[in-house]
């Protein structure tokens, strides 16, 4: 939690005790559902919360922006980046029901009211949105082809609408096709720990 404050300073009262409930939230619902594994909830902050969070590095959204998360698991990255932009529209999406449950049960322990969930595979999803955020759950061209339909034409933003995900690792054969639009930010170069030295944010319009 301290990570939270040292590098995020302008966080007001009520989200620090939101980000601060999270942990024995997700220590309680991860004995009974596994969202995050076993051996990694200590690092809750730094490895999900702080990580989630590395998105305000490539975007601040701008208040009444709509955002969806495709892949959600239990909430990762969007109940970390609701309680950040409380004046944005967050829509958390997962095909694992169970998962679901966990952020739905998670985000009404903690008062977020700028979040809603849907249990479906991101293809059904039909919804327009700004953009849509994504934590490393697939290849960054299978992501961009499931979030091109959801991606609304009404431009709000300091970047144009599109994609923001979170990925690790050697990134060059997934950028290639995108590599003109594309914008990588390494976030080694925000956050000092060593978790994030292969960590990156990629934006691509849409």
């Amino acid at each position: 939690m301290e990570l939270i404050k040292a590098y995020f300073p302008e966080l007001n009262e009520k989200q620090l005790a939101q980000y601060e409930a999270l942990y024995d939230l997700y220590t309680d619902w991860n004995s009974k559902i596994n969202v995050i594994s076993r051996k990694d909830i200590e690092n809750l902050y730094p490895h999900h919360v702080l990580h989630s969070l590395g998105i305000t590095k490539m975007m601040k959204f701008k208040s009444g922006s709509t955002v969806m998360d495709i892949g959600t698991g239990g909430g990762f990255p969007g109940i970390p980046l609701a309680i950040f932009f409380p004046e944005v529209q967050f829509h958390l999406v997962d095909s694992i029901g169970k998962k679901i449950k966990v952020g739905q049960a998670v985000a009404e322990a903690i008062g977020l009211e700028n979040v809603t969930f849907r249990h479906c595979r991101a293809e059904e999803e039909k919804q327009l949105f700004d953009f849509v955020v994504s934590r490393a759950v697939m290849p960054l061209g299978d992501l961009v082809k499931i979030s091109r339909k959801n991606i609304g034409k009404e431009q709000q933003n300091a970047l144009p609408n599109g994609l923001i995900c979170l990925k690790g690792g050697e990134l060059q054969h997934e950028i290639q096709a995108y590599q003109k639009q594309a914008i990588v930010i390494e976030l080694g170069e925000h956050f000092k720990e060593e978790f994030f030295q292969t960590k990156k944010v990629v934006y691509v319009p849409l």
